[in-house]
Parts: C-alpha cells; sequence; structure tokens
C-alpha cells in the first residue's frame, strides 16, 4: 500500500496528473486504487475529482480537516494505492500547515508538482517555498506548453530529488511518461535530429 500526495502551486495541473497517475495504476498495473481531495478552497475542486473517481469507478473521498483525513484514511484501507489531491499554495505558511495535515498520515510521499511553463525565477521560489516539505519525487507537468523548460531541472537541484514522470499534454492517462536521466537532458538541451530527439511516450 502507497500513499501519495500531490502538491504545488496553482494551477500547475495537479488533479488531472493524479487522475493520469490513477489511470495507468488501475489499467497497467491492475491496482486497487483510491482517491482523496483535501482541496477543498477552490470552486468545483471536489467536483472534479468526484468526476475521476466515478468515471474510473473508485472510491473517492473529500476531507475538510485532520479528522476527516484520517476517516478517509480507514475507509481506503484495502486499496493498493491512494492518491491525494491538494489545493496550491502560495504562501510558506499555508504550505507548512498543509503539509503538517498530510505528514499526519502514516508513511505518505509527497511529490512536488511544478509545471515546465514556469519562469526560471518562479521555479525557483516555487522549490523554496516548498523545500522544507522534503517531497520525495518531483512531477513536471506541461512539458508540451513550454517554449523552454530548462528551468525544471533547477527544481531538481533545489529540491534534491529525481523528476519521477512528466505529462504532455490533457489526455488521460496517455500524456504522462517517466523520462530516463539521459531523456531528460534531451528534453531539456533540445537536440534535433531523428535519432538524438525526446519522443514521449516511446514512440
Amino acid at each position: 500500500r502507497r500513499v501519495i500526495a500531490l502538491v504545488g502551486p496553482t494551477g500547475v495541473g495537479k488533479t488531472t496528473t493524479l487522475a493520469k497517475l490513477a489511470a495507468r495504476a488501475i489499467m497497467e498495473s491492475k491496482l486497487k486504487v483510491a482517491l482523496v481531495t483535501i482541496d477543498t478552497y477552490r470552486i468545483g475542486a471536489s467536483e472534479q475529482i468526484l468526476r475521476y473517481g466515478e468515471i474510473m469507478a473508485i472510491p473517492t473521498h473529500v476531507a475538510r480537516d485532520r479528522i476527516e483525513l484520517a476517516k478517509a484514511m480507514e475507509k481506503t484501507a484495502g486499496a493498493d494505492l491512494v492518491l491525494i489531491d491538494t489545493a496550491g499554495r502560495s504562501v510558506s505558511e499555508a504550505v507548512a500547515r498543509q503539509a503538517e495535515l498530510l505528514r499526519s498520515v502514516e508513511g505518505i510521499q509527497l511529490f512536488l508538482t511544478v509545471s515546465a511553463c514556469t519562469g526560471p525565477r518562479e521555479m525557483a521560489a516555487a522549490a523554496e517555498r516548498y523545500r522544507a516539505l522534503q517531497p520525495e519525487r518531483l512531477v513536471v507537468t506541461k512539458v508540451d506548453e513550454a517554449v523552454g523548460p530548462g528551468s525544471l531541472l533547477s527544481a531538481s537541484v533545489r529540491i534534491g530529488r529525481p523528476i519521477v514522470a512528466v505529462t504532455d499534454g490533457q489526455r488521460v492517462p496517455e500524456d504522462i511518461h517517466n523520462l530516463s536521466g539521459a531523456e531528460l537532458v534531451e528534453l531539456v538541451v533540445g537536440m534535433v535530429g531523428d535519432e538524438s530527439s525526446v519522443k514521449l511516450g516511446g514512440q
């Protein structure tokens, strides 16, 4: 059983990425998956994750505080993978409060989710803001929209954790990929050529 929460700034695509991870786990790994959201701030946020859960026919729960989160974890005890969606945070104090809530779940892993479209200075600031949470992994979204995705490496360096996946579109679950170190370098450097260019998804 693994419990993973996606954390990160507003607008980076955490909810869609969460749905991609859930669908991949169900379709490819045949895992029992459950969804939980603690994002009760954005209008329609909980409805969105509940809709994803309905489409995938998996248990989905909304938690507004530590007590409800603990109850949600009890209800998902039979799942192989529990994915937790969170609200975006831009203030360090709010990030710390959210982290305290999430770390109340035993064995939870935090995956910092950042957008490749973010500029170098903003990416560095976001990484610095979330470094105190000690996230276990990074997920980079919106690679397809980024003109120069080089700033994504600065987040990995500042956090000191590997990039576990990148996303490059809205399709669920097709547009999420795990890339090797060499592929990430090629993606950032922008090498051109039939043999050297990176084609996401191994195509």
